[in-house]
């Protein structure tokens, strides 16, 4: 195929050939390829200013990330021919990881499908477009789920942030199959019925998997506090685990409707809420001397933006230091980010200064990560953002 050409500055090649698979828009050579000559969503050749070809790009003139690769052949474009070879290919690694069909089938730039999100709940596929050039590849992409796992169901839940940037507009919209109401999710064991309207991203985090089943190790004969608690997947899975009691905080009623929806889906009666911003909840149990053998705190990104680090490693600070206040003597903390500006070792240190300022000795058991289907490339820093911390805290240790 023959494809306009966009050119970079000179030396801005650097970061795509470690691995990188995005074009800034101050690393284009406008004066030689005018990104106003290209429209939301082309596919062009990348070159470097030495006119060495860097291989396919999805053109968007008006988003800061203008450019994204599709592949380092300057030949190949994406069609749906390709974009259907690759969706087989990410299935395959998770049809290998889970013997049951809820995962992340499609993550992204970490399975060659920038601005393409695509979760899978059984026989309900949920897709996440956010890019102009994954827009205009939507037909393709239902078809191509209908082909290789029959969905009975497909949903386009396509109002997330990113579109704005890319000067999409927000919809929801049912590509295929009856409408669904509730998602089913069943994960390390416990079944989630998921509200589909109002829910948060795809309705389903399936990033923090792994983490939450090694919580369910800790859980058995334990008091735990869920905070930020959403339909209650950390909680639910301790209290299906053995812990004595559970109680779930967050802000959202629709939230907290779910999460005793989903303790009876489970037979659960162990179950408590608190419906409150959980900065205040915190502080009034606190305030109460409430204590809690397992406080997990799993927030939102706390720095959605760079220019957020300052204030939102504040937050963590705060959150990381009521938590803390929280737990018995042999109290253990899980402390979440989905925050890809804050490293694995900062929140650690973050842990760490709050525990000195309270008094508190900590252990650190064990770290995780993202589940394996958000797979993480090495060139790619920002594939890499789930990490948690299980922490024993200790008073009077030391």
């Amino acid at each position: 195929m023959n494809f306009p050409i966009l050119y970079l500055r000179k030396g801005a090649e650097r970061r795509l050939r470690a691995g990188h698979l995005w074009v800034y828009s101050n690393e284009v050579d406008t004066r030689r390829t005018p990104l106003t000559e290209f429209q939301p969503g082309d596919q062009a050749e990348l070159r470097a200013s030495n006119d060495k070809p860097l291989g396919t790009v999805f053109v968007n003139p008006h988003a800061l990330i203008c450019g994204r690769l599709i592949s380092r052949n300057p030949s190949q474009g994406m069609t749906p021919q390709r974009l259907t070879e690759r969706m087989e290919l990410a299935l395959s690694v998770r049809e290998r990881l889970f013997d049951k069909p809820f995962y992340r089938w499609v993550f992204g730039d970490s399975d060659g499908l920038s601005g393409l999100v695509v979760d899978r709940f059984d026989d309900t596929v949920v897709v996440q477009i956010s890019t102009a050039g994954m827009e205009l590849m939507k037909e393709a992409i239902v078809r191509a789920i209908q082909r290789l796992v029959h969905a009975k169901a497909i949903i386009l839940k396509n109002d997330g942030k990113m579109r704005k940037v890319e000067g999409l507009e927000a919809y929801v919209e049912q590509a295929h199959g009856p409408e669904a109401d509730l998602l089913q999710v069943e994960e390390n064991g416990v079944r989630f019925e998921v509200p589909l309207a109002g829910g948060q991203k795809t309705g389903w985090f399936y990033d923090h998997r792994m983490n939450r089943q090694r919580l369910q190790a800790y859980a058995p004969g334990k008091r735990v506090l869920d905070v930020f608690s959403y339909v209650g997947g950390w909680g639910l899975q301790a209290a299906c685990a053995g812990a004595t009691e559970v109680t779930c905080i967050d802000a959202s009623a629709t939230a907290i409707d779910a999460v005793h929806h989903n303790a009876r889906v489970n037979g659960l009666d162990n179950v408590e809420t608190i419906e409150s911003d959980a900065f205040d909840a915190l502080k009034a149990l606190a305030d109460e001397k409430e204590k809690y053998d397992i406080v997990v705190l799993d927030p939102p990104a706390l720095i959605p933006r760079r220019r957020d680090q300052k204030a939102g490693e504040q937050a963590y600070a705060r959150l990381n230091q009521l938590g803390l206040r929280l737990l018995e003597r042999d109290g253990v903390l899980v402390s979440a980010s989905c925050s890809m500006h804050l490293s694995q070792e900062k929140l650690i240190d973050i842990i760490r200064s709050s525990g000195r300022k309270i008094d508190r000795f900590v252990q650190l058991l064990e770290q995780g990560h993202q589940a394996p289907d958000h797979p993480v490339i090495p060139g790619i820093p920002e594939t890499d953002y789930i990490k948690s911390c299980f922490v024993r805290s200790l008073t009077g240790f030391m």
